[in-house]
């Protein structure tokens, strides 16, 4: 048996591990990509990136029971202890917690993070992105949303991940030429776009960012996925 990555559009993934654990990363489900509702919204573990709508997105309904822990940085920890979830961990950048086998580094981001309740904008922490270590060993990295940032080359040489997702979308994040430098920074096998497509502002291509690996000359292969597919791991 192999691990098992499904895209659902945007930046939302779930990863089924070797060991059937369950673990989401910016679990919004009802984004303008999605095609259609996950078969299954079980979650062991919620990963959320920032405070931003669009990667909350459908946690506080699939994170209801204790037996669902969704990690954060502390700030949007508190903010969803405040909404009633009764298993959030909060961690903050360059710190690694384990849980469930899993060990999870949170990283830094270059964005925004913060919260809209009614007129009132809530300050959500610092951006990040995941680093996780899966039970036997193999490494994703999850980048969030971010701009490009010569320390993604320590990411790439302290955590060499093997499979990466990274946002190509431009306008809020990285778009297809800042994505491949990024690739050349990482040094990773395999590389998943995403954050791309979901609003008419994110022009940035899976095409455009194929030419730019080739043309950076990027030893790390394009996989994409389109939301509601998987590969095994």
């Amino acid at each position: 048996m192999s691990h098992k990555l499904s895209f659902f559009g945007h930046s939302a993934f779930r990863i089924v591990t070797e060991q059937n654990l369950k673990i989401w990363i910016d679990p919004w489900l009802d984004n303008p990509q999605a095609a259609g509702k996950p078969d299954s919204l079980d979650a062991d573990l919620i990963l959320i990136t920032h405070a931003h709508e669009d990667h909350i997105g459908n946690c506080l309904d699939m994170a209801r029971s204790s037996a669902t822990e969704v990690v954060a940085i502390h700030e949007i920890q508190q903010y969803l202890l405040v909404k009633g979830l009764p298993n959030v961990t909060g961690m903050n950048i360059g710190g690694t917690y384990i849980t469930k086998e899993v060990a999870i580094t949170m990283v830094p981001a270059l964005h925004t993070s913060s919260i809209q309740e009614g007129d009132k904008i809530l300050y959500g922490g610092e951006a990040a992105g995941f680093v996780i270590r899966l039970e036997d060993g193999l490494i994703l990295y999850h980048a969030g949303d971010t701009g490009l940032f010569g320390d993604m080359a320590l990411i790439g040489g302290m955590y060499r991940p093997e499979i990466i997702m990274i946002p190509i979308g431009n306008h809020y994040t990285m778009g297809p030429r800042e994505a491949a430098c990024a690739c050349k920074f990482l040094r990773a096998g395999k590389v998943i776009p995403m954050h791309y497509g979901s609003f008419p502002a994110l022009t940035g291509t899976v095409e455009d960012f194929n030419i730019e690996l080739k043309s950076q000359q990027v030893d790390t292969e394009l996989v994409e996925l389109k939301p509601g597919e998987s590969m095994s791991l």
